[in-house]
């Protein structure tokens, strides 16, 4: 195995700030890699809402600038080794730019900030400055989402013939394609870059009149990726999945590869959690039983032996099948169940949840906030997980769910597709239920499956131990991408 020097670049990682599933695998594949001996580091904004001194970051003395427009934004660099192993992770700073309390949306208005393209590109460029400083030079700079797109693009245009990065290839991985990064074209002569990006139709950042960063890095990435199989094909296929830019991808289809996203066993798992009251594992269920008890008496619901809990941790929108839920809810919560909600999102959703509550109190129980114990708690106490959404690049919670012998119900889409199997009653085989058409009516009707089965005690603890036997570790998503990354022409001539 060759050992590689690694560049990642992202908007969030998990441990220092976190929206979503992007945090959890920036800083899960980063460790992976470098336990497999490669050098990575780390770039991502230092954000105002980052506890330095919990982190361990050191403030480096090298101070860096980079222009946009008219404007030289100064940055400052924070770094912060990881012990034993090669994994550095460096922070770029500026209060204007990244010294707010949210990173993309502005809570006043609930939009996204007016001037995300100028932080992102800003960002962009000081990670090329700051390796230069550093005098490191990667064997491979792989970015993520549209934040980090304009990486590849610079590489290929800008930096083209810089002596540091003439010839370094890049990877660009898709976690949601529905984020794009579409701003104003007028926008595009403040980033520094020729004009033929710009172009009508052959330019690699315009797209129906708009500046889109993702397109562009879709178009002069060396490679691609997407976060699990299924993924791959379907946003290539319909404009559905694939946002509009299912064209572009499909020109790109030899250089775009599906690589599941793992799961931090170390962090979720019910024998190891340390934010569960009771640990457990597939000899000894106990434990499950009891944090189901201790989520009730918290949620104030009563305790049903014979009703299931149903739990979903998720974005309150409209791609996780909030509408689903919506049309459904008043015939779901008719059933002999129970249902926690822990979440924020829309306000529609929010307003739905609240009636739920007021109108089935001893059945429904929504918490409107982020709760990082709690979604630990609902995890392991839930005898259900329930993700209908419409569209899913990979998931993480379905995963979490089978390890902690949380059956999901999902639709047969993206990861979900993946990772899950479809209970077949005549083999007894399968590790969770599966719905396809977008429909109320096909979510009640699995729904409806997993219920009727849960008072087969026995059949149903198959299905919980099937479910906890799945292996979906950090380490063989790693392997994927280092043989991908150790495929790159330049990786391979430069060995």
């Amino acid at each position: 195995m060759k050992r590689l020097k690694i560049l990642m670049a992202a908007s969030e990682v998990a441990g220092y700030a976190r929206t979503g599933g992007l945090g959890d695998v920036l800083a899960a594949l980063p460790r992976e890699l470098a336990k497999m001996g490669h050098e990575v580091k780390v770039f991502m904004p230092w954000y105002g809402q980052i506890d330095d001194d919990r982190r361990g970051i050191r403030a480096d003395d090298r101070r860096l600038a980079v222009s946009f427009d008219s404007t030289m934004h100064q940055l400052t660099l924070g770094r912060r080794n990881e012990p034993r192993l090669k994994l550095e992770t460096l922070l770029l700073g500026n209060d204007d730019l990244f010294g707010r309390s949210s990173l993309y949306v502005d809570p006043e208005t609930g939009h996204e900030f007016g001037d995300n393209d100028e932080r992102f590109a800003v960002f962009c460029k000081g990670v090329l400055e700051a390796c230069r400083a550093l005098e490191w030079r990667p064997d491979v700079v792989h970015v993520h989402d549209w934040q980090t797109a304009l990486i590849p693009v610079y590489l290929k245009t800008v930096f083209a013939d810089d002596p540091l990065w003439r010839g370094v290839p890049s990877v660009l991985t898709i976690h949601n394609l529905g984020y794009q990064g579409s701003f104003d074209a007028a926008r595009f002569g403040l980033l520094g870059l020729p004009a033929e990006l710009m172009h009508p139709v052959t330019g690699a950042l315009e797209f129906y009149g708009r500046l889109n960063l993702l397109k562009g890095a879709i178009v002069l990435a060396d490679k691609l990726t997407t976060v699990s199989e299924r993924y791959a094909q379907e946003i290539q296929s319909t404009s559905e999945f694939g946002h509009g830019l299912e064209g572009v991808l499909q020109q790109r289809s030899a250089d775009l590869t599906g690589i599941l996203n793992g799961v931090d066993y170390t962090v979720w798992s019910p024998s190891r959690d340390k934010e569960i009251p009771y640990r457990y594992h597939p000899a000894n269920l106990s434990g499950k039983r009891m944090t189901k008890v201790e989520l009730l008496n918290r949620a104030g619901l009563p305790h049903r032996e014979k009703d299931p809990l149903i739990g979903m941790v998720t974005r309150l929108a409209d791609q996780k099948g909030l509408d689903l839920v919506a049309a459904a809810a008043d015939r779901m919560l008719s059933m002999d169940l129970q249902l926690i909600v822990l979440g924020t999102g829309e306000p529609r959703y929010h307003e739905l949840l609240q009636d739920l509550e007021r109108r089935y109190p001893d059945k429904c129980k929504a918490y409107l906030t982020f709760d990082n114990e709690l979604s630990h708690q609902i995890e392991a106490a839930s005898d259900i997980f329930l993700m209908p959404s419409r569209y899913e690049p990979c998931g993480l919670n379905q995963m979490y769910s089978l390890k902690y012998g949380t059956v999901p119900v999902v639709r047969d889409v993206g990861g979900l597709a993946d990772t899950v199997i479809d209970y077949d009653a005549a083999t007894g085989q399968g590790t969770g239920f599966l719905f396809g058409p977008y429909t109320a009516e096909a979510m009640l009707e699995a729904i409806t499956r997993a219920v009727e089965l849960y008072p087969r005690r026995r059949t149903w603890t198959k299905l919980m131990k099937a479910g906890m036997k799945q292996d979906f570790s950090w380490q063989r998503s790693a392997e994927k991408y280092a043989a991908l990354f150790e495929s790159l022409p330049i990786v391979s001539e430069s060995r």
